[in-house]
């Protein structure tokens, strides 16, 4: 995500809560990421970490209520802070800091600065699961959560620091960080909010025994980046995932875990009528054996010749299904010269538009973090997507999409 981080100006505000020392490890990959990172602490968030360790992590003086205090900045503190950020992080966010803010009250630095701000806003709320469940606080959650710029990550189920089992858990900083790489994409805009977008992910397994099975190297890393970035937009979100992977927590991301090919068809056939875009990003097996058993074959039984069955096209039984509203988009893995073969798949599939990339080039294709290709829609055009993150390019991915003006 260093691309969509680099040279940004990030502002978090911690709250007084033991979750705070997460937040130590969000600021750190921020500033290590090339990042512009200044942080508030309110008064009760020192108990818990100190001012050193946040300057230390963030390469910057952090502020705090004394600061907010002392005459010593040429303009108001939370005026300059709240002009300054492109975006701002609360984690985490307390019940005391939530009420405040959904009331419009600012008694302190964080919540004189958050009035002070119009950039997008990250809330990861975190608290033990009695105070998170009371009326008057999730009264305060929905008016937040209704206002355009918040955007929110949790809280989590889980075992608090209370020894509490329940929701009230912060969100990791694993997935705190693309939330905040995307809201800097986006600008905060929910520009997906009435989208329902479906997607496929990972690589099909076709087994020839209990262990043994016809695979390829797809980590599903890609289909979770789209999936991400559609979320982090608005779009309501169905992931079919030949993977491992696990979604961010807190989304609101459906998922359908398969592992062969007709287990994908199967799930993405049913999906399908309801979905605006589907977006084929799975690796899907094109044989499979024809014999199989359900336990483990001995070494000296294997065949030696391996009869093989062709497993039906997914990405073409859809096309057949499309509907005129509809948009479906294809992905082609491809070595050497990507572009004819691909051309050759979307013209021959129907499909709106056809992702190729490279997976002959080092740094892209599958199990990476980085990616790049070369987007051609239905008349052919071709858009290059240059080296980047797998989330970056999902969000370019996106944009192309839309580009192509169906509804």
């Amino acid at each position: 995500m260093n691309g969509l981080l680099a040279g940004k100006r990030i502002l978090v505000g911690i709250g007084g809560g033991v979750a705070a020392y997460k937040v130590c490890e969000v600021i750190s990959t921020l500033a290590k990421a090339g990042a512009e990172v200044r942080a508030i602490l309110t008064s009760a968030a020192q108990q818990f970490i100190t001012p050193l360790t946040v300057t230390t992590l963030s390469r910057h003086p952090v502020y705090t209520d004394e600061s907010f205090w002392a005459a010593v900045h040429e303009r108001p503190l939370h005026i300059q802070l709240g002009e300054w950020a492109d975006v701002f992080l609360i984690a985490p966010l307390t019940a005391n800091t939530l009420s405040k803010i959904a009331l419009g009250l600012a008694d302190n630095l964080l919540t004189n600065t958050v009035l002070a701000s119009t950039c997008p806003i990250l809330v990861a709320p975190a608290m033990n699961t009695a105070m998170w469940q009371q009326p008057t606080v999730q009264q305060r959650w929905q008016e937040l959560t209704a206002l355009d710029r918040f955007h929110a990550l949790g809280p989590e189920d889980g075992l608090l620091a209370c020894d509490t089992v329940g929701t009230g858990r912060m969100a990791e900083p694993e997935d705190i960080v693309p939330y905040l790489a995307s809201l800097l994409y986006s600008k905060g805009h929910r520009d997906l909010a009435n989208k329902r977008i479906l997607i496929s992910s990972g690589g099909t397994r076709e087994y020839l025994d209990l262990v043994r099975f016809i695979g390829n190297p797809a980590t599903g890393k890609m289909g979770l980046a789209l999936a991400t970035a559609a979320w982090h937009r608005g779009a309501a979100v169905k992931l079919v995932q030949a993977s491992t992977l696990e979604v961010p927590s807190g989304s609101a991301i459906t998922v359908t875990n398969v592992v062969s090919a007709a287990q994908m068809q199967k799930a993405l056939v049913s999906a399908f009528p309801q979905a605006d875009w589907s977006i084929m990003a799975a690796a899907v097996a094109d044989v499979k054996p024809q014999n199989t058993v359900a336990t483990k074959l001995p070494k000296n039984e294997l065949p030696t010749a391996l009869p093989l069955e062709s497993v039906p096209d997914i990405v073409q039984a859809l096309s057949q299904l499309k509907r005129p509203h509809q948009r479906l988009i294809g992905f082609a893995a491809q070595t050497g010269d990507i572009v004819p073969p691909a051309l050759e798949k979307l013209m021959r599939k129907g499909l709106d538009a056809i992702v190729a990339n490279p997976i002959d080039v080092e740094g892209s294709g599958f199990g990476g973090d980085r990616n790049q290709a070369i987007f051609i829609n239905a008349q052919g055009q071709q858009t290059p997507i240059p080296h980047c993150t797998k989330l970056e390019m999902a969000h370019r991915i996106l944009d192309l999409i839309g580009d192509g003006k169906k509804d």
